[in-house]
């Protein structure tokens, strides 16, 4: 149960890295200036929609992680 369970939350936090990986600003811009990013980000340095999506994409990455670390130990018990 718990291991099936783990490996939904990994698909759903795989996914959502994918997408938030996208929308990531890159040199030449990037898919977050079709929400503003890059009119903001232009003015002040960093915007405010940047940094929520740096904190989301980390908050993703470690739900990942940990389910991950999670996974091996389960396997490794069973």
């Amino acid at each position: 149960m718990i291991i099936t369970l783990l490996s939904i939350v990994l698909i759903l936090a795989s996914l959502l890295l994918m997408v938030l990986v996208l929308l990531h600003r890159g040199k030449g811009g990037g898919l977050s200036s079709m929400f503003g990013g890059s009119l903001y980000s232009s003015l002040s340095g960093s915007s405010v929609v940047e940094r929520n999506l740096d904190r989301l994409t980390v908050v993703a990455g470690l739900v990942w992680s940990i389910c991950i670390i999670g996974l091996e130990l389960l396997y490794k018990a069973s």
